[in-house]
């Protein structure tokens, strides 16, 4: 098996358009079985609970209830060692984060949780400098934790916003969806985001609305999944044949109608041709 590949999973959110489908909004049908336990379910106004351990970058034991001070959490679930999903988020929220005019540790907290119990707190402090580099705004340092922990408080926080993740013992890496959530300052579910791209208007926005305790509604999800290449068979795996299938297609629509423009258009540059010479010889 190689490294990572992705695919984007859209839910349909237009009426009519959820018959037949899965809670990841795939057809029923032919959702593949490494994908029946991930995914991340929308539990806005769940509790999230607080008094949960984990150890911080520095390695000292943390409850949640310490970065509820009063202000709303941006809430990332991710894996420090993933070979590509957690990194687009981290990125994409970096990119977002800078943009949103809120001073991190001020306004608001973000709370960065390793999902994978065998991680450390010297991984969450390297991936802490590397994203602080990142942001540019030294001052977030305060307001920027990378947290570990132990199997129980992570499966229980994960559990409490509704993220399925699974560990894939033939390819030894996770699967999981992605997305970023917004709390209110006691700790409920406001907002979620879903993918690896976050718009700095609506993360503000977020931010604002958590800010008041309100709780926002239902959005459409585009789920990104982690996939892989089966060297031995030389396919694909998951939804990934799916994905490059549709790109083929597409491509092959774009190129016959561009084919299909090109012969009808020959013919009458030629006859436009035509007319300009014999009026330049009369």
């Amino acid at each position: 098996m190689m490294l990572i590949l992705l695919a984007f999973v859209p839910l349909a959110s237009a009426q009519g358009l959820n018959q037949g489908m899965s809670a990841q909004g795939i057809p029923a049908q032919s959702t593949p079985s490494e994908l029946d336990n991930v995914g991340i379910d929308q539990k806005l106004n769940a509790q999230v609970p607080l008094y949960l351990s984990f150890r911080d970058e520095t390695g000292q034991s943390v409850t949640l209830q310490k970065y509820f001070n009063g202000k709303p959490v941006v809430l990332a679930l991710v894996y420090y060692d993933c070979p590509m999903l957690c990194t687009e988020v981290l990125n994409g929220m970096t990119s977002a984060l800078r943009k949103v005019n809120f001073d991190i540790g001020k306004e608001f907290q973000v709370v960065t949780v390793s999902f994978d119990p065998k991680e450390t707190p010297q991984l969450a402090a390297a991936k802490k400098a590397v994203y602080l580099q990142r942001l540019g705004q030294p001052d977030a340092a305060k307001g920027w934790h990378f947290l570990t922990g132990p199997e129980d408080s992570i499966q229980k926080l994960t559990s409490a916003v509704g993220f399925r993740y699974e560990w894939d013992p033939k390819t030894q890496v996770f699967n999981h969806a992605t997305a970023i959530m917004v709390l209110t300052p006691d700790g409920r579910v406001s907002k979620y985001f879903y993918g690896v791209q976050y718009q700095a208007s609506d993360l503000r926005f977020g931010l604002i609305q958590a800010s008041n305790n309100k709780i926002g509604t239902p959005v459409d999800k585009i789920l990104l999944f982690c996939c892989k290449y089966n060297v031995s068979t030389g396919k694909y795996d998951l939804f990934v044949s799916r994905l490059l299938a549709i790109v083929g297609a597409l491509t092959i629509l774009v190129l016959g109608s561009f084919l299909f423009v090109m012969f009808r258009l020959g013919p009458k540059r030629n006859k436009s041709a035509e007319k300009v010479d014999s009026a330049k010889v009369a």
